[in-house]
């Protein structure tokens, strides 16, 4: 049985005058870049009643009419053991847990790998039911290609506070970068919006039209060709410390996704960028005492950092 497509009609914002069609879509309606352009070149996108092509350009004031896309079907959680996956601290409220490399957070579209909820799930943890049925407990998130602490809220109470004491930036997260070259001062804040790249929509990027974005960060030691760098969130944008260190012409080795040296990646052994959560403070959800947890770093960080420092002898 075919049912009928939703067709959502809206006008073009003035600001939007000159962009083109994909990315008013992506914008007006929260899709993909990726996702505007397969709607638009299968020609369910029209402005003022005329079939258009994703490179078209829209005019403030059209009607911009979409074909929706089908819902996407439910994610489901897999319980699967995660290799490597540490319990850093467990009780009522919350588990902490070590990340590591190669992880995402939770399920989502198109990911065939491991999780934390998945890997919670196999060691017979039950997580708190508030959130998205695929992102059940986490009130925060780390890039597949990024290790380190976690919290995941296992009571109601939990999610709720923990939620808010990111939204009101109480928690205090922690990172360690090895960054290229050396920052210029050693300790600073770069405060830079960060939004969707505009051409690669796997990255994102420091835009004019991006939401507010503040690292802070201190050098902790300088080497030859590299700094180490203690690093302060004061916002959680996705891909943030990298997209920022790289704007800053610094950034993390190994990230060849946002302008890494390769070469010095291969001489190190590094398969992903250097940066690792290394401590995660925030106040108990069940009596606001202040608690902290810290990691060490995994073996291929480890490894990398003694390479470079020895190098710098």
């Amino acid at each position: 049985m075919s049912t009928i497509p939703e067709i959502r009609t809206l006008p073009v914002p003035d600001g939007l005058e000159g962009e083109r069609v994909d990315a008013a879509i992506a914008r007006m309606f929260g899709f993909s870049r990726t996702k505007a352009a397969d709607l638009a070149a299968a020609g369910k996108v029209s402005v003022d009643g005329s079939v258009v092509g994703k490179s078209e350009r829209v005019h403030g004031g059209a009607w911009l009419e979409v074909e929706m896309p089908d819902p996407p079907r439910p994610v489901e959680i897999v319980a699967e053991p995660v290799p490597g996956m540490e319990i850093v601290h467990d009780d009522d409220d919350i588990v902490v847990i070590m990340k590591p490399v190669g992880v995402a957070a939770h399920p989502s579209p198109g990911w065939t790998g491991t999780t934390v909820i998945g890997g919670l799930a196999a060691a017979g943890y039950r997580i708190s039911t508030s959130g998205a049925a695929e992102r059940r407990g986490i009130v925060h998130r780390l890039d597949v290609g990024t290790s380190g602490l976690m919290a995941v809220a296992k009571s109601e109470r939990a999610y709720t506070s923990l939620k808010n004491q990111f939204r009101e930036r109480i928690v205090d997260k922690r990172y360690h970068a090895l960054v290229q070259g050396h920052p210029d001062p050693m300790s600073g804040t770069i405060d830079a919006p960060i939004g969707r790249h505009p051409t690669a929509d796997y990255k994102w990027a420091v835009t004019q039209e991006g939401k507010p974005s503040v690292t802070h960060y201190d050098l902790i030691e300088a080497f030859r060709a590299a700094s180490l760098l203690d690093i302060k969130l004061e916002t959680g944008r996705t891909h943030q410390i990298r997209v920022h260190m790289a704007a800053h012409r610094h950034p993390c080795v190994g990230d060849l996704t946002y302008g890494a040296d390769p070469t010095v990646a291969k001489r190190l052994g590094l398969t992903r960028q250097w940066l690792h959560a290394v401590r995660l403070g925030f106040e108990h959800p069940s009596d606001g005492r202040w608690v902290e947890f810290e990691s060490t770093y995994p073996a291929d960080l480890q490894h990398a950092l003694d390479v470079i420092r020895k190098e710098s002898e």
